[in-house]
């Protein structure tokens, strides 16, 4: 660093120091018990990734990926910054108000002081503890959209007042600009988001999703989208009954609509009973259509909807009946898609169902499964050797199929670099592949040991007929 710097060695070991001691006095924060000797430590609760109290059971490690680079914890509510890293809301928000204006982990200049929700993170981790049977970790209550009505001026009031009136006109024309105009507000600011809320849109906009003026239905999807990202307003537009009516338009609106339902169904599938609600609404086959059909944004806004609704274990048939299997399938080895990414994710969900692994298997998924372990990239690879734990576990069949295309080569690589997940994947297939060549052999030698008896076996001699003397 000092030699890429050109600066003073002391000089820059300093800064080094200084900013070292900053992140572990964060890290301190959250963690007080980091210098605390191991033996000294009281235990963490389960899932926390270390020994239980009773030093018999082993947690879970928790993936890297999934803690805070400042706190080194499970993260709540996944955040991230204009450099691309992505933290836990509340350490980066100290972090932002100690008056830092940098990047604590690549120490790049931030933009801005914007954070953006990592809504695909916090769906994995919540996958993760799942499939780990832990307590998905619960995050803090909103403080983004908690700003009252007396707040606002009376301009700002009597301006969405006016709005609100022309939804409720009849006039075709008003409610079109009406409705714009609310979603270009929604989109701009949080406070607009809270203001248009409270002053009772939501109930308005939902009852125009079924108009047959496709650009009022756009707007009104994209309006109710973008308020969707205040926590607080996603219960409201649940309760207000949204969710039939964007599944309307999911069906049957302008392809930019279709793809502003989708991506508003995923903005409310973040709330884990959502799920269940929008996956008993008819959703699913809907979004298997655009995920098919689509533009590419249109596929990405399918894909990750359908990512979050499959966490929830109900939905996971749901999206198998409705053909997602054969469409993901055909997007990851589509030429230059693009879309192999969540193709991957999907179907690694859906292999730990039986109708998803049934579903994959018939599909003829090994032969691109074993290339992507080999040439894919390192979550890519993950995500594929996941899929083929769950299709050989208990299936031969898969199992011979993989070591006829060499998969071990690859599997071995993936064991010692790949991502933490991969490498446990990796060795759960090693070893079971290990377990059917060590039983191949043993029933092929064991074929051979009976030829040889039957070879050695002397023949009954025949005896002669008295009559032939």
């Amino acid at each position: 660093m000092v030699a890429a710097t050109g600066g003073d060695p002391e000089e820059n070991i300093e800064k080094m120091s200084m900013l070292l001691k900053k992140i572990k006095d964060f890290v301190q924060t959250e963690n007080p018990n980091m210098d605390t000797p191991a033996s000294e430590r009281s235990h963490p609760p389960n899932g926390s990734g270390q020994a239980s109290a009773n030093g018999n059971h082993k947690a879970p490690v928790i993936p890297d990926d999934f803690r805070c680079p400042i706190s080194l914890e499970l993260m709540k509510d996944p955040v991230i910054v204009s450099t691309g890293q992505t933290y836990e809301r509340a350490c980066i928000e100290k972090w932002l108000e100690a008056g830092h204006t940098t990047c604590p982990k690549t120490q790049q200049a931030l933009n801005g002081t914007a954070l953006t929700p990592n809504f695909v993170l916090r769906s994995l981790i919540a996958q993760w503890c799942e499939a780990n049977g832990i307590e998905p970790p619960k995050r803090p209550s909103s403080s983004r959209c908690n700003k009252t009505s007396s707040a606002y001026s009376p301009a700002e009031r009597t301006k969405i007042e006016i709005l609100l009136h022309k939804l409720t006109s009849g006039s075709p024309e008003d409610q079109r600009s009406a409705a714009g105009e609310i979603r270009l507000l929604a989109k701009r600011n949080a406070d607009n988001r809270v203001a248009i809320a409270e002053a009772g849109a939501i109930p308005l906009l939902v009852g125009l999703l079924s108009t047959p003026d496709s650009r009022i239905q756009e707007h009104a999807v994209t309006a109710l989208l973008n308020l969707s990202i205040c926590e607080d307003n996603k219960g409201s537009i649940i309760s207000a009954g949204a969710v039939p009516g964007i599944v309307h338009v999911l069906k049957k609106g302008s392809m930019e609509a279709r793809e502003n339902a989708a991506a508003t169904l995923f903005s409310l599938s973040v709330v884990d009973e959502n799920k269940v609600t929008i996956g008993s609404s008819g959703a699913i086959p809907p979004l298997v259509t655009l995920l098919s059909e689509g533009t590419q944004r249109g596929k990405k806004d399918a894909a990750t909807a359908l990512f979050n609704l499959c966490i929830y274990q109900g939905n996971k048939g749901k999206a198998v009946r409705a053909g997602v299997v054969p469409t993901l399938m055909r997007l990851l080895t589509e030429p230059g898609g693009g879309m192999v990414d969540e193709a991957l994710a999907i179907l690694a969900i859906l292999a730990s169902h039986p109708e998803g692994k049934a579903a994959i298997g018939s599909a003829e998924a090994v032969s691109v499964l074993v290339e992507v372990i080999g040439n894919g990239s390192p979550r890519n690879r993950e995500n594929a050797a996941a899929v083929l734990v769950h299709l050989c576990a208990g299936d031969q069949k898969y199992l011979a199929e993989a070591q006829e295309l060499g998969v071990m080569g690859p599997l071995v690589d993936l064991a010692q670099n790949g991502t933490d997940r991969g490498k446990r994947k990796a060795q759960q297939l090693i070893e079971r592949m290990s377990r059917f060549v060590g039983q191949q052999k043993q029933a092929q030698a064991q074929t051979e040991t009976q030829s040889q008896v039957q070879t050695q076996q002397p023949q009954p001699s025949s005896i002669s007929n008295p009559a032939d003397k």
